[in-house]
């Protein structure tokens, strides 16, 4: 999908149900390379970062086979250590294939990581953490090759920063290690809770995962099961918003209230009804949304980084200034100017973004910079008058399956 055209003024209505989570289906995917049989892993995204995953797997030497939204992966007898730079580019999220590297062979020679150009997204905290449970490591440009001659072992491992990919490759690596593992300042999304109920149920001993502390006892030998990805929380805000953004109306199936806690007041503010009624969310939205007035991005529980693109395309037209400021990632508002293309009143300060709202955006020919910030426009060109062309929309599909066809459920006119 290199291209995605959107026809906009048309107000959304309707049903749909969350996918699975791109940023729980990686690592979850990452962390059958930890477990010597085979497992099953359930609502699994058709994402091209789950294909990119796949493709690591297959080259390690497992099986992964799809079957609609089931993956299956039998990791019996992995053959490499290896991930060549080219799939190692592929995404980000190859990093998390480090921890299971160093568990099953002891060895791993890997290169830094690709993904969406957000700002600088070090791998230092999983190299020091890595390091604490044994390892040594040595780098070559962008190649880093690690061994553990004795052996992976447990550690206290302090984070300066709750890093959320970090934390996921120590979980993977302490399961199997020697010994316990106290882990503090550990980041607390849900996704974290996904993967340590996943190793749990291959047999490990994780207690603690939500927390800022979580204690990992290693044990011999992880074991194959069945296991069902959690809902995406940041596609299910994605949707919310293509929806309130046009006045309209959403009913949200298969979504946890309490994942998507951290972005419901915002939506209140804006003027939206939120009704949450067991597994779904029912809403309505106004004619025209108010400003949010100021949200600030911070780890979870905090507002994520992965929602304020969307919310940035709702305050284009709200009635009045909203204001965000990102802490997380220094290239978030990147998408800014295409925004303004769209006629729309962004004032950069740094990281701090001032949207002063417009009574409409019209059509134009944008580029998505990032995953995030492409499916942002998708939302903005829901409400412009006109068409919108979004190029570079492989990236949105790096994490929104089928979003021409999600969107098209709802009413809008779409083709890409």
């Amino acid at each position: 999908m290199a291209e995605l055209t959107i026809n906009g003024r048309r107000r959304l209505t309707g049903e749909l149900s969350v996918q699975g989570a791109k940023n729980s289906a990686l690592p979850l995917l990452a962390a059958t390379f930890c477990v010597p049989a085979k497992c099953l892993l359930q609502n699994v995204p058709a994402l091209s970062d789950v294909s990119a995953t796949l493709a690591i797997l297959r080259h390690l030497g497992c099986t992964a086979r799809r079957n609609g939204e089931t993956v299956a992966v039998d990791a019996t007898s992995p053959v490499r250590y290896t991930i060549p730079e080219s799939l190692m580019r592929e995404l980000r999220s190859s990093i998390f294939l480090l921890g299971p590297l160093l568990a099953r062979f002891g060895r791993a020679e890997i290169f830094a990581p690709g993904g969406c150009d957000i700002g600088a997204r070090p791998i230092d905290l999983h190299l020091a953490a890595m390091e604490r449970m044994g390892a040594v490591i040595r780098k070559a440009d962008d190649k880093i090759t690690m061994r553990v001659p004795h052996g992976l072992h447990g550690a206290e491992i302090n984070l300066r920063f709750p890093s959320v990919g970090a934390t996921e490759n120590i979980l993977m690596a302490a399961a199997c290690a020697r010994g316990t593992t106290h882990l503090h300042g550990a980041a607390r999304e849900p996704e974290i809770v996904d993967l340590a109920e996943f190793l749990n149920r291959c047999g490990a001993k994780i207690r603690g995962a939500g927390e800022s502390l979580v204690v990992i006892e290693g044990v011999r030998r992880l074991h194959g099961c069945s296991y069902r990805v959690m809902p995406d929380r940041i596609i299910a805000g994605s949707c919310l918003s293509a929806a309130a953004v046009t006045g309209g109306e959403i009913l949200l199936r298969g979504v946890d209230h309490a994942h998507l806690a951290p972005i419901l007041p915002a939506f209140r503010r804006m003027g939206c009804r939120i009704t949450a009624v067991n597994d779904a969310l029912h809403l309505r939205a106004p004619r025209r949304l108010t400003p949010f007035s100021t949200l600030v991005t911070a780890p979870y529980p905090g507002f994520p980084t992965d929602s304020q693109a969307a919310f940035l395309a709702m305050a284009c037209t709200a009635s009045g200034v909203s204001r965000i400021e990102e802490t997380i990632f220094e290239s978030r508002f990147r998408q800014a100017r295409e925004f303004s293309k769209m006629g729309a009143h962004i004032v950069l300060r740094g990281r701090r973004a001032e949207i002063y709202g417009v009574p409409r955006l019209h059509g134009a020919r944008v580029e998505a910079m990032d995953l995030r910030g492409g499916a942002a426009l998708a939302v903005a060109a829901l409400c412009a008058e006109g068409q919108t062309t979004i190029t570079r929309a492989e990236l949105i599909a790096r994490g929104w399956e089928d979003i021409t066809g999600t969107l098209r459920r709802i009413g809008a006119q779409t083709n890409g």
